[in-house]
Parts: C-alpha cells; sequence; structure tokens
C-alpha cells in the first residue's frame, strides 16, 4: 500500500477478493490487468515489485518442500533478512545475524496477517 497524501491506496490485479477487502478497509482501490497486457495505470500504479518479489520468495519456499503453518513465521522472517542483507558484504550479514539472533521478536508475522 502507498500512503498517499494521508490517503492509503491499495494497487492490485483484478482478483475480485481485493476489490472488497479495499471496500472494507476504506482504502482507495486501483486495479492492474496483466490479462490485456496493462503494465501501468495511469503513469504510476503498477504490481511488479509485488510480483518480482512473490516470485523470489516462492522460489525460495520451494526448497523446503513444504512447511508447517507454525513454522511459517520462523521461514518467513529468515527470507526477510536474506532479502534485506543481499547487498552487505559478508562479514556484515553475519554480524547482524548474531545481533538479530539475541533479540527478542515483537511481533507475529501469521497473526498480522491474519488481522489485515
Amino acid at each position: 500500500m502507498i500512503l498517499l497524501d494521508k490517503l492509503f491506496l491499495q494497487c492490485t490485479d483484478t482478483a475480485t477478493n481485493y476489490k472488497k477487502f479495499a471496500k472494507i478497509k476504506g482504502l482507495q482501490h486501483e486495479t492492474v490487468n496483466e490479462r490485456q497486457k496493462q503494465r501501468v495505470k495511469k503513469g504510476i500504479y503498477h504490481i511488479q515489485h509485488v510480483n518480482n518479489f512473490h516470485n523470489r520468495l516462492k522460489g525460495w519456499m520451494e526448497r523446503f518442500q513444504g512447511v508447517a503453518t507454525k513454522y511459517l513465521d520462523n521461514y518467513l522472517y529468515w527470507f526477510r533478512w536474506l532479502e534485506l542483507g543481499k547487498n552487505s558484504a559478508f562479514e556484515k550479514r553475519v554480524e547482524q545475524m548474531l545481533i538479530s539472533a539475541c533479540q527478542k521478536l515483537n511481533y507475529n508475522t501469521v497473526e498480522i496477517i491474519k488481522m489485515a
């Protein structure tokens, strides 16, 4: 979602469940129709970043051949950590891994997704 002039905007593909979600949450909603080869709408709305991120996550998760729901938070956090550090030097990534391992998480990804 994009913060634009104090309004929240949801930009999605044309799946109907997104329209209902936007209405319930009071979001401005723009759709991009990829079936009709529409990549950008009104010169600024697109979903390519989300699709790219989803493809990277899906490809990374496939190596595990499925994960238990109770461990999903751990896998998502691991992937997020790898993504955030992908442009860092190896030594810096090791340092961050050690620091992260000592910190207590204060959120639960699955619960946040369920509440959305």
